[in-house]
């Protein structure tokens, strides 16, 4: 059986006098769609930068497909096949809509810092990142620089640039934050989409998306995991109905 893409075994995290996260466990296997959800102040931003490297955990251990990442530096974490998106969208503004993305191929195609590699050469990294615009809708703002998108066009963008990495662990913080119905509906679209045969872990506020996405819901309180569980289950479960979804999960927003 093959390792979790990843494993929390008692991790804690402390500011000064106060414990954040006390003692969480979760195991996730490879190519599961898994959200985290739980009121505002819960602890699952910090459990994301935990896990992303941000932050290094008071105590416990993580593990990214079977090694120890715990403490490790966020661009080790990273090379070592896990990428993020953040709340607030994490874009280069002046650049054009290929020029993020391109970026963004480099490590992945096996490019280091260089002064004498032309961008305009490599062509696997051209191709790469047209590849993408095509999968994230937005070949049609190729050469628009980016600061010029819509809002749920640069959260698509940012979308494209995490997958651009091409990590086997994918996580995404609050992706359909701000946008319309409309919007969040296809931003889950592309969301299921483009992360297909990979793990994603997602922090979302929004209940129908996290319904609609999710093959396993966690929920956090105060810093603990209380349930975690398939969405059916979750939304049963008179803890979670009592600690945070009530009547949100039958839609909207938590």
């Amino acid at each position: 059986m093959s390792a979790p893409a990843l494993r929390l075994t008692d991790v804690r995290k402390r500011f000064g006098k106060t414990e954040i996260i006390r003692g969480v466990n979760l195991s996730i296997p490879p190519g599961e769609r898994h959200a985290v959800i739980g009121p505002n102040g819960a602890g699952k931003s910090t459990l994301f930068n935990l896990i992303s490297g941000r932050f290094a955990p008071t105590s416990g251990r993580i593990e990214l497909n079977g090694g120890d990442i715990t403490g490790s530096r966020p661009h080790e974490i990273n090379r070592r096949g896990l990428a993020r998106s953040f709340q607030i969208t994490n874009i280069f503004p002046r650049l054009t809509v290929f020029e993020n993305l391109r970026c963004a191929t480099l490590y992945a195609l096996g490019y280091r810092y260089s002064f004498w590699h032309s961008l305009s050469k490599l062509r696997d990294a051209r191709e790469r990142a047209d590849e993408i615009l095509e999968r994230i809708g937005l070949k049609s703002r190729r050469d628009t620089a980016a600061g010029l998108l819509t809002y749920a066009e640069q959260r698509a963008l940012e979308i494209g640039i995490t997958i651009a990495q091409d990590a086997a662990v994918i996580l995404l913080d609050e992706p359909t934050a701000g946008m319309s119905r409309s919007e969040s509906d296809r931003a889950v679209e592309l969301i299921r989409r483009v992360t297909q045969g990979k793990t994603l872990v997602m922090v979302e506020h929004d209940m129908s998306v996290v319904f609609g996405l999710a093959d396993r819901i966690s929920v956090v309180v105060y810093g603990e995991v209380i349930a975690s569980d398939e969405p059916a289950k979750v939304k049963a479960n008179p803890k979670v109905q009592e600690a945070y979804l009530g009547t949100s999960a039958e839609g909207g927003h938590g």
